[in-house]
């Protein structure tokens, strides 16, 4: 592919409805798992496309979210251009404007083989990966220990803790967004927290689908990790999705940890040998 017959630029506004069709009849599409819709992170950088006579073959999404943390949010491609190198392109632009922040860890979960394969060409490494577990209603939950947790619904001003609960119990490309835990909140099915001796330790965000139930998000304060906090709003939330007759619960948590994988099983959760690799380039200007 020769750069001069192809255009180079930022997606701006006005390209919503053309990179929504590129996305739908995409050869190759990789979209990132999250909270807010790839085509809403337009205005944010690095967001950049290809296109040729008015056409947009090709683009990728990558800004950041926090400001040592970049995910591959989006890149789709469509049979028009070589996915590999509208990629290494797309990529080469992405990173120059990504350098300018100084250090940053840029990540991606990739769920197709021709996505790991542009990855590793392009030298990101595979730190670990993503695996699911399900739990099926079961003829009881074993009853958490006793002690001083509460929980309760979460509320709209809670958000301001359980940013710090998040960002304190999660490693460096895990953490999320003020923006991510709003969305979260909204979006949710069901979100509630743990409060130990009046002070709020947890918290979950759960959604529902036709498939049944999934928690999307759980995280403790890392000083109250391993008194049971965890398996008390798990409890909870599972006997929550089966007074509402919803038998099937999903979950995922990274392969690495093995504390959150105890706590799944614990809670009847099943290992589905379904999983996905995740990818960590770091950038370093």
């Amino acid at each position: 592919m020769a750069e001069i017959d192809y255009k180079l630029r930022t997606a701006i506004l006005s390209d919503r409805s053309h990179l929504a069709n590129l996305i739908h009849f995409s050869a190759y599409l990789h979209q990132h798992l999250d909270w807010k819709p790839a085509l809403d992170w337009i205005g944010s950088n690095p967001y950049l496309l290809i296109e040729s006579r008015g056409e947009i073959l090709a683009t990728m999404a990558c800004p950041p979210e926090l400001a040592d943390v970049s995910w591959i949010r989006l890149y789709a491609a469509s049979s028009s251009i070589n996915v590999s190198e509208a990629w290494q392109l797309l990529w080469k632009s992405a990173r120059q404007e990504l350098s300018k922040s100084g250090k940053i860890y840029i990540a991606a979960i990739s769920l197709q083989n021709w996505f790991n394969e542009l990855l590793v060409k392009s030298q990101f490494e595979q730190v670990d990966n993503v695996v699911v577990l399900r739990w099926e209603r079961s003829p009881a939950l074993p009853l958490p220990p006793r002690n001083n947790t509460v929980i309760r619904m979460m509320l709209p001003e809670d958000l301001e803790i359980v940013e710090s609960i998040d960002y304190e119990a999660f490693d460096t490309i895990w953490k999320n967004s003020r923006e991510s835990l709003e969305l979260a909140y909204h979006q949710s099915a069901l979100a509630t927290l743990a409060i130990c001796d009046d002070e709020i330790v947890g918290y979950q965000f759960s959604t529902i689908s036709a498939m049944g139930g999934h928690l999307a998000r759980l995280a403790i304060r890392k000083s109250m990790q391993g008194k049971g906090i965890g398996y008390r709003i798990v409890h909870d939330l599972l006997n929550q999705f089966m007074r509402q007759g919803i038998d099937r619960v999903t979950v995922n948590t990274q392969g690495k940890n093995s504390a959150s994988l105890a706590l799944y099983k614990k809670s009847g959760f099943k290992i589905t040998g379904e999983a996905y690799k995740v990818y960590q380039y770091v950038l370093d200007a």
